[in-house]
């Protein structure tokens, strides 16, 4: 079963201190599987005589086989002149098809561990990415969780926020993002990357969630200690575009360092924001937290603003800076001495408007570490899902 996600924007008022709980997607299901041969795939366009366009890796390059080193290069910006319109397509002969998808994630070799970064993407690398978008499954812990709403009669999935994977049952997420909710109302999905295609190489995998666990000291006002944990009924299955990130000892200190954070979010803030079709990173320093307390107090929020040391700032840098619907996403800075190795160190939590010189403020995960370990250790849960071994 295919799924599409379709933007839908919903109306109402939202704080601009925090990063709002934002409800951006719809999903429409479609019967139509990837699977069957060319010729019982309606939805596939004729672009010439005895040919299709069929998802690009599909076809044969010229050798004769599947391209799995990354030499095929997929501009993201659409062309009206191509006689496929959909960018992950290429017009391809019936017999040069070459048709057995189910075998396709077995020429690429999986990383046993977390926090594996496909930095090249998968199977392909995209140009035309002037915008920050991210490569498919580049960041392989990146989750959406959803919730179920009734619109016209109707139940359709809605963006909620970001999340990230740190065990095949358990999702990290901002307490902001889901503290209203009931568990039977979310699904979460891992895998996603371009949320307006349903031919993207791997099905993305949804899941259930079973219970939601909030941090006891949560602070709805200031959103301190702003951490949950959503488990879900049934495990995704880690593969390649499906995986843990590691996570950081407690209070490691991450000042300085360049880290990159994820999701669909807008990319300004207000009504001229748009949100984002491809998964998007942004690279931010972190700022020291005294540096951070001292330019927040040039906010709004006045020279007596004390900020909780449960967050940990990053950004503060013209134009580049997490924003609304980016909630609950990751932080992710790199390990030291471990090539294309991520800690998450923060949970994208709130700021002062987006995109300004305002750094942007995260939940501490090192702060927090030891919550979490508590979680797991009371279920019996295997902590080496986001444990490296270095």
């Amino acid at each position: 079963m295919l799924v599409r996600l379709i933007y839908l924007t919903v109306a109402g008022s939202q704080s601009q201190q925090q990063f709002s709980i934002c409800k951006v997607l719809k999903v429409e299901v479609a019967t139509n599987s990837v699977d069957h041969p060319v010729d019982t795939k309606p939805h596939y366009k004729s672009c010439g005589d005895n040919k299709f366009c069929v998802p690009f890796y599909l076809c044969n390059n010229k050798t004769g086989s599947i391209n799995t080193d990354g030499t095929n290069l997929i501009d993201v910006r659409f062309d009206g002149n191509k006689p496929c319109l959909d960018y992950l397509e290429q017009c391809c002969s019936i017999d040069e098809e070459n048709g057995d998808t189910l075998k396709l994630e077995e020429t690429i070799p999986f990383k046993q561990g977390c926090g594996y970064m496909n930095t090249e993407g998968l199977l392909f690398k995209i140009t035309g990415n002037k915008n920050g978008e991210t490569e498919y499954a580049e960041f392989p812990w990146m989750i959406a969780v959803l919730k179920q709403e009734k619109i016209n009669n109707k139940i359709l999935n809605i963006y909620q926020c970001g999340g990230s994977l740190i065990h095949p049952s358990v999702i990290l997420t901002a307490a902001h993002c889901v503290v209203r909710n009931e568990p039977k109302d979310l699904l979460t999905r891992a895998g996603e990357w371009d949320t307006q295609t349903k031919d993207e190489l791997f099905e993305e995998q949804d899941r259930e969630i079973n219970e939601i666990v909030i941090h006891e000291h949560f602070s709805r006002g200031g959103l301190h200690n702003n951490i949950a944990l959503l488990f879900t009924l049934v495990p995704f299955t880690l593969k390649p575009h499906v995986n843990t990130v590691c996570l950081p000892l407690p209070h490691m200190n991450f000042d300085f360092s360049r880290c990159f954070a994820t999701g669909w979010g807008k990319d300004a803030f207000g009504q001229e924001g748009k949100y984002q079709v491809i998964l998007k990173k942004i690279e931010l320093p972190i700022i020291p937290f005294t540096t951070c307390q001292r330019q927040l107090r040039r906010t709004r929020l006045g020279k007596f603003f004390r900020l909780h040391e449960s967050f940990l700032c990053a950004g503060g840098e013209l134009g580049k800076d997490t924003c609304r619907g980016d909630g609950g996403g990751p932080l992710t800075c790199p390990i030291p001495d471990s090539k294309d190795r991520f800690y998450q160190a923060g949970i994208v939590s709130w700021g002062i408007g987006c995109g300004d010189t305002n750094p942007g403020v995260y939940a501490n995960v090192g702060f927090l570490r030891l919550w979490i370990d508590k979680i797991f250790n009371s279920r019996n849960l295997d902590k080496g899902y986001y444990i490296p071994e270095l």
